[in-house]
């Protein structure tokens, strides 16, 4: 099996021989790569090592056949798996994908996470690759199954998650007949993953899935299909590991490491510049290292996209923490006023950029990126480099390193300015005697974790203000589905980051809405017993889009209350009774004064906990600049309890 890049194209001429007379898998053409990098355990580029695979493991009774003897495509398929490294999987059965369940009873490597829905275990997956790095797997069956996997692989191709999704497929001669629970799963996930593969022939397994974890992995970072019909997965073959990978185009298009002279025009611009800003997104997230020491040689403040949280630590005195939508005053302030946009590992999304004419429109900019197609594709940079975010800073930190002229002296004016932004606009909110500000509930959770604690969050005003007020200080502490918005991820992809990192902490922040999703999921967590704390801010209501009526629709309500009309004073549905009816111990609390003692006890206990946390429907996420608007147009102040 070709261990590098450059071996895997040397070898492509031999493996397209081998492959004479047998019939190829179906599968569309593979896209240029499309990356950010760093969400991936598996560095790769033109010029860096993939890792190897793991070796074989050995025979065991349930596996009594020896290297050249036959077994079942699905056994092949998890040995695959197991040589890709792969420990723990993310499953739900069903009739085309039971002889892939039963190959893994056989493994005695890979360990199965039930969960109790596909979306769930998909997310779960996603959970855990955005939380350690390695490509997450899930598999299904085929019909509902698979197409229960949709949002999960739209939302990880939006965020860039490296995952290998694994769909059951009714037998071939069947395939095209409508038989029962046929979807055509490819044909549906096109436009939503990086690459998928149809398997029509058990000796191409291998190649397939060695190939799918390199696509997953490398470049920008995605998510990967494999369906295989289930008379492959019984078919009785010989396996051949090391067949050689099929991409020469892919290959051929992976970045090259970035240009030398490319990185001393940076500097230079760097030295020209006063009012300097470090613009970081979720392709820093395996660059963590390398962004601070960067930032300690320049002296460059910085500002994270919601992605981007943790990437530089945001206790740190040049944090800015976020920008955008619902960012800091400081950090878009920041952004309006420099005269130079370091844009690193990121996508100039609109909820970031709102308005992109008035967009750092005073700014000379620089675009580092993996993915050619995001350089120029919503704002036009000065000076663009395609290239791995993480190997341009080490680049960038040995010419700062060799040169005996230090920059960070430079911008004191420029910190000063920005200090005085934040005291006279910090973020804040109001109290109402025993009403709990969800934000507070927060602070609280920060202060007592210390800020260590794994986040996942669902999607809504719970996740702003999580993004807001809790303090990330690593790479992979934040979860959050960023560009899809799925609701119901905060769960199933806390549960993934548990399975992930044994023993860690991890607290999904959640709202009602989001958190009534995927609640099945407690099952999973209780059965596993795992870490995962779930802290749900109660409004009873949709409170983003509650927001967004108070603001622009005249507070009319359309569907947004998710109590029970026929009795609003009552807490409707119960979750600390549904969470009792898991086996999960779960307390709510009302009142502020009773905040502090209850994330204590949710802390310090054993296991899954949930604490319900009631908060008033009229709290808006602020600040807040209108879609479309820009900093101009930022809102600082108000909430439901006025009228606009």
């Amino acid at each position: 099996m070709a261990t590098t890049a450059a071996a895997a194209a040397a070898t492509l001429s031999a493996a397209a021989t081998a492959k004479t007379g047998r019939k190829n898998h179906q599968r569309h053409h593979v896209l240029p790569a499309r990356g950010r990098v760093g969400a991936a355990a598996v560095r790769c580029s033109a010029v860096s090592p993939v890792t190897p695979p793991s070796p074989a493991p050995p025979a065991t009774p349930l596996r009594p056949w020896g290297p050249a003897e036959p077994r079942k495509g699905a056994d092949i398929l998890v040995e695959a798996l197991e040589r890709c490294g792969v420990s723990d999987v993310f499953a739900y059965p069903g009739g085309a994908s039971m002889e892939i369940h039963q190959a893994l009873t056989r493994s005695p490597v890979i360990t199965n996470h039930l969960f109790r829905h596909e979306q769930g275990e998909a997310f779960a997956a996603s959970g855990y690759a955005r939380a350690s790095g390695r490509v997450g797997v899930c598999v299904a069956t085929s019909g509902p199954g698979a197409t229960n996997l949709v949002s999960a692989l739209a939302d990880a191709l939006l965020d860039s998650v490296p995952m290998v999704a694994i769909t059951g497929q009714v037998p071939r001669r069947m395939i095209g007949t409508d038989a029962f629970q046929e979807t055509p799963i490819v044909e549906v996930t096109r436009s939503i993953t990086k690459h998928n593969y149809l398997v029509l022939d058990v000796e191409d397994i291998p190649r397939v899935i060695q190939e799918a974890f390199f696509l997953a992995s490398s470049g920008r970072p995605g998510p990967v299909l494999v369906d295989i019909p289930k008379d492959i997965q019984q078919q009785m073959a010989v396996p051949v590991w090391d067949t050689s990978m099929n991409l020469p185009g892919y290959i051929a298009r992976l970045p090259k490491p970035p240009a030398t002279e490319l990185l001393e025009q940076v500097l230079r611009l760097v030295g020209e510049s006063r009012r300097p800003i470090l613009y970081v997104g979720g392709g820093c997230s395996a660059s963590g290292d390398e962004l601070r020491r960067f930032v300690e040689l320049t002296g460059i403040p910085v500002t994270t996209t919601l992605m981007g949280l943790g990437n530089f630590p945001s206790d740190d005195p040049l944090s800015l923490r976020m920008l955008g939508m619902h960012g800091t005053v400081y950090a878009n302030y920041a952004v309006d006023k420099a005269d130079l946009l370091l844009a690193f590992g990121v996508r100039f999304d609109d909820r970031v950029t709102g308005k992109i004419e008035a967009f750092a429109s005073r700014a000379k900019i620089v675009h580092i990126d993996i993915d050619p197609a995001e350089i120029g594709k919503n704002k036009q940079p000065h000076v663009s480099i395609c290239a791995d975010v993480k190997l341009a800073l080490q680049g960038l930190n040995a010419l700062l390193d060799q040169s005996t002229t230090k920059t960070s002296s430079d911008f004191s004016a420029w910190h000063n300015e920005l200090d005085l932004q934040k005291r006279e606009f910090p973020l804040g909110y109001k109290t109402f005697g025993e009403e709990i500000p969800p934000q507070y509930a927060i602070q609280v959770l920060d202060e007592l974790t210390k800020g260590e604690a794994i986040i996942a969050t669902g999607v809504g005003q719970h996740q702003m203000w999580a993004a807001q007020y809790y303090t990330y200080k690593r790479p992979r502490q934040w979860l959050s589905s960023a560009g899809l918005g799925a609701m119901g991820f905060g769960l199933p992809a806390a549960a993934g980051a548990s399975v992930a990192n044994p023993g860690v902490t991890v607290v999904d922040i959640d709202g009602d809405g989001s958190f009534l999703m995927n609640i099945q999921e407690l099952a999973l967590i209780r059965i596993e017993n795992l870490p995962v704390k779930v802290m749900v801010l109660n409004n009873q209501h949709l409170g983003m889009v509650v927001q967004w009526e108070d603001r622009f629709y005249k507070a009319n309500r359309a569907h947004t209350y998710l109590g029970n009309p026929e009795c609003e004073s009552e807490i409707y549905p119960d979750f600390v009774t549904i969470a009792k009816g898991f086996n999960i111990p779960a307390v709510r609390v009302t009142k502020k004064s009773e905040v502090r003692a209850a994330i204590k006890k949710m802390l310090e206990t054993p296991g899954p906990y949930l604490l319900d946390i009631i908060v008033p429907h009229q709290e808006h996420v602020l600040p807040m600049i209108p879609s479309g608007g820009a900093f101009k147009d930022m809102i600082l102040d108000g909430d439901g309890r006025t009228v606009y």
